[in-house]
């Protein structure tokens, strides 16, 4: 009978697959910037979303705005409506609409309480962001209330006075 080496051998290290970082949840596919600018963000909602295989290649390659959309709700049911999500461009006839209506996917409950909250004057739903979790995508939703232009110029000054104050700190910890 051969005898048997007795030296080991070390198995192959598992490489990592290198995934872009959209996918894989590190980054975020689309944000909605403007929102803080011109809302107030009172409360925020995380909602999957219904999509076809050629908007989720599309939101893979960064090709989503949602500048101009915002959340509906409409015989208990959660809609968003005015997003932006490119057409695929290698997809074939039957690639999608552009700026179609699209169906959120969040618990009853929360549909329930959206409903109630939605309903108070001056409050709406805007999507501020959208980004891949566990291979799905996401949407995050604020319940907001409307800025007046000076809600907006005593939001840039005190960012500006946060601002210079910090550099004050730092300015003082150099001569230090």
């Amino acid at each position: 009978m051969p005898r048997q080496p007795t030296q080991q051998t070390k198995p192959n290290p598992v490489k990592a697959a290198r995934r872009d970082p959209t996918s894989a949840g590190q980054r975020d596919a689309a944000v909605n910037r403007i929102a803080s600018h011109n809302y107030f963000l009172l409360e925020k909602f995380e909602a999957g979303i219904a999509l076809t295989g050629t908007e989720v290649k599309s939101i893979r390659g960064g090709r989503a705005n949602l500048k101009d959309a915002y959340g509906l709700v409409k015989d208990g049911e959660l809609w968003l409506l005015n997003a932006h999500i490119s057409p695929y461009e290698h997809g074939s006839y039957s690639n999608h609409d552009a700026v179609r209506t699209r169906k959120l996917l969040i618990h009853r409950d929360e549909i329930r309480k959206l409903i109630g909250k939605t309903q108070q004057k001056g409050l709406t739903l805007i999507p501020t962001r959208m980004y891949f979790k566990n291979g799905r995508v996401k949407v995050e939703l604020a319940l907001a209330k409307g800025k007046q232009l000076w809600d907006k110029r005593e939001t840039e000054r005190r960012r500006t006075a946060d601002r210079e104050a910090r550099e004050a700190i730092a300015r003082s910890r150099k001569r230090a």
